[in-house]
């Protein structure tokens, strides 16, 4: 790994940042916070995993693989990291419960965006609990004129699970406090009463049964409005693509169908950030981990590069 760290403002100083590994492998002189367009925070958290452990070694498998991806990528004709990619320590959260530890990430991603402008913020977990955190920030900016875009196997819309409100399966209800503007996708598994909120709020959801059909592209961007916040926790894949996941489910898309969702949403609306959660990498080959760093590669090419 990389050891000298992109040089970020003296505001995050006082955040609880532990060690440091650029995305891609790229020392400093290639990830000034000046110079870069993307800012990858790495957040490894995990309290509230309910089946298969390891979702803390997520960035870690995803920063180490990205060193081997080829910066030049043959869908895009050139090289995504050329609009300069400042990778930040990782974020340490407390273990004092995760309610404490989702509102240190709340408070240090507020100050992260508010000096960010607007750059591309990517968040790497992690545990799928801490995507609310900035899913707030980002609408404490922008408010209703926010969408979220969930690529998950899971609904994630339950009250509680197994006795706290701020689970990894309650990520989304935790988001739905705050807004509607949820497009759920690839959803192969959720409770009876979780069907039954996705009716009554009216959250555009295409379970995955829809993904082998024509016309589900379309009616997950007609359900997003001009600013979107992508969550993609990696169980959106189906297990023969992604089995390092803690809660895996057959059935899911395949990498070819998150490409055209994701090129066309980066196509038509404002994808201001995004986050890629729950990869667990002691789970499944390292593979995986490449899997999860060239889907990174692949959002900041096509936030920069797609036309």
């Amino acid at each position: 790994m990389a050891s000298d760290r992109c040089p970020y403002p003296a505001a995050f100083d006082e955040l609880p940042w532990t060690t440091t590994d650029n995305f891609m492998g790229h020392g400093a002189d290639a990830s000034s916070w000046d110079e870069a367009r993307t800012v990858v925070l790495p957040v490894p958290y995990e309290a509230t995993t309910s089946y298969g452990p390891g979702t803390r070694s997520g960035p870690e498998a995803i920063l180490e693989a990205s060193r081997y991806v080829e910066l030049y990528d043959e869908e895009l004709d050139g090289e995504p990291w050329e609009a300069g990619i400042c990778t930040l320590p990782y974020l340490e959260l407390p273990a004092a419960g995760p309610e404490a530890a989702v509102r240190t990430l709340r408070e240090a991603y507020a100050r992260i965006l508010e000096t960010s402008g607007d750059r591309f913020l990517l968040t790497l977990g992690g545990e799928h609990s801490i995507s609310s955190a900035p899913v707030h920030a980002w609408l404490d900016r922008l408010g209703d004129d926010l969408s979220v875009l969930q690529l998950d196997a899971h609904s994630d819309l339950r009250a509680s699970y197994h006795g706290t409100p701020w689970s990894h399966a309650c990520v989304m209800r935790r988001i739905l406090d705050r807004t509607s503007r949820i497009a759920a996708v690839g959803i192969r598994s959720l409770t009876g009463e979780e069907r039954r909120l996705i009716e009554e709020v009216g959250i555009t959801t295409v379970f995955a049964e829809e993904l082998r059909h024509d016309g589900w592209i379309d009616k997950a961007l007609a359900a997003l409005g001009p600013n979107v916040y992508v969550t993609f926790d990696v169980d959106f894949l189906d297990p023969a693509v992604m089995p390092a996941t803690g809660t895996p489910e057959p059935g899911g898309g395949s990498w070819w169908q998150a490409l055209d969702l994701l090129r066309a949403v980066f196509r038509e609306r404002n994808v201001v950030a995004a986050d890629i959660v729950e990869l667990a990498p002691d789970l499944g080959p390292i593979a995986c981990g490449v899997v999860a760093a060239k889907l990174a590669y692949k959002m900041i090419g096509y936030r920069f590069m797609a036309g």
